[in-house]
């Protein structure tokens, strides 16, 4: 059944591709890096070695924590390596250095271990994302003394592959990845693909309890959210040494952070959850979203933004619907949520990215060994 909410957020979809301040969508994807539009970045619309990807982030924090990019082209370390297409989305928390620090490395430890591998595995993605962590923990060792927070901050890392008509998800932390699939009669039906690891979740907090039975308040119920340890809601992450380390959960970091007990087991995993496929000539797109996106919208709802809209700016139109949700649930205008600058943003949503990509099912299948080369980070942020 066609609801309300949905009518009321695709109808602008059948109507000419121009946004609510009269600008024209279709001719503003030409830039290779993105754009900046204030809070917003901007990739509208671009080719990958299996398709067609459309980005976008917006920044509610008064730092942006989220990270993305894209990288089409060699998956290995050697160009003669399989070719493929590879999507991270990187949400960080207690500040941006995490997700920096895995934009930068992730991929190419992905590169590195596809070389020893010699092919694209769930393997090797989960080795490169152990080998990003154990990086970024020895760079937190290295400034300690200097800046000690570094040890609080941390990043969930959401990863997606195509290569050689397979499709990996890698997911730790509560970012998502939904695919739509085209059935019959053109109806999409959505399907997430990623394991999520919040503790707001019974599964997770059943999992922590079995990996740390000795510790009756693993999970604690804090102002109706369930959280580890009473101070954070995600499991898994890259980085959040002082969950990882016990020589991090000590002076000089912040009492907030510090917990009352020792350790011994890391709380917290970094190894991801990781879901491989077979695609389909049904499966018409992927999208890859911080928890920001989520919060707003179903995976339905987004799915069907997809599916009905234009491709290009089709990830901005999410986001756009995303803030309309955030301004209707405060009971204010969506015109007057966009004029909320960053930091107090953050009271109404999250920094949100958004990643659409968009699947070719005669470039996935033919698994070629050449095509279109591109690398694109996303976000920025105003700082």
């Amino acid at each position: 059944m066609v609801t309300t909410t949905w009518r009321r957020i695709v109808y602008p979809c059948w109507r000419p591709t121009i946004d609510d301040e009269g600008q024209d969508w279709s001719s503003r994807g030409g830039d290779p890096n993105g754009r900046v539009d204030g809070l917003l970045w901007y990739k509208d619309l671009g080719h990958h070695v299996n398709g067609e990807f459309s980005m976008a982030v917006i920044q509610a924090n008064n730092v942006l924590e989220d990270q993305c990019q894209l990288e089409s082209g060699s998956l290995s370390s050697v160009e003669t390596g399989p070719q493929g297409t590879f999507v991270g989305v990187y949400d960080g928390h207690a500040g941006p250095e995490a997700a920096h620090f895995i934009c930068d490395h992730l991929f190419n430890n992905v590169k590195k271990f596809t070389l020893e591998n010699q092919e694209m595995s769930a393997d090797v993605i989960t080795k490169a994302y152990l080998e990003t962590e154990e990086e970024f923990l020895s760079l937190v060792k290295k400034q300690w003394l200097m800046k000690p927070q570094i040890a609080s901050v941390g990043s969930c890392c959401l990863v997606g592959i195509v290569c050689n008509g397979m499709l990996y998800i890698a997911n730790a932390g509560d970012s998502r990845a939904v695919l739509g699939r085209v059935e019959r009669h053109k109806d999409v039906k959505a399907i997430q693909l990623s394991s999520e690891h919040n503790a707001n979740l019974e599964s997770v907090r059943e999992e922590l309890k079995l990996l740390h039975p000795d510790d009756p308040q693993i999970v604690a119920l804090k102002h109706k959210v369930w959280r580890v340890k009473g101070l954070i809601q995600i499991s898994r992450s890259i980085g959040d040494a002082y969950f990882k380390r016990p020589e991090f959960n000590r002076e000089p970091l912040l009492p907030k952070f510090r917990l009352d007990e020792p350790f011994v087991t890391p709380i917290l995993k970094a190894e991801p959850s990781i879901h491989v496929q077979k695609l389909l000539p049904e499966d018409h797109f992927l999208i890859f979203a911080s928890d920001g996106l989520w919060e707003q919208l179903s995976n339905q709802e987004a799915v069907e933004i997809v599916n009905t809209c234009p491709r290009n700016g089709v990830a901005r139109k999410l986001i756009k619907a995303a803030l309309h949700e955030a301004a209707k649930k405060r009971e204010m205008r969506y015109a007057d949520l966009k004029k909320i600058d960053r930091g107090v943003r953050r009271h109404f949503h999250d920094d949100i990215t958004v990643i659409v990509l968009f699947l070719d099912s005669n470039l996935t299948s033919r698994g070629s060994s050449s095509g279109q080369v591109l690398s694109i980070k996303g976000g920025g942020g105003t700082s």
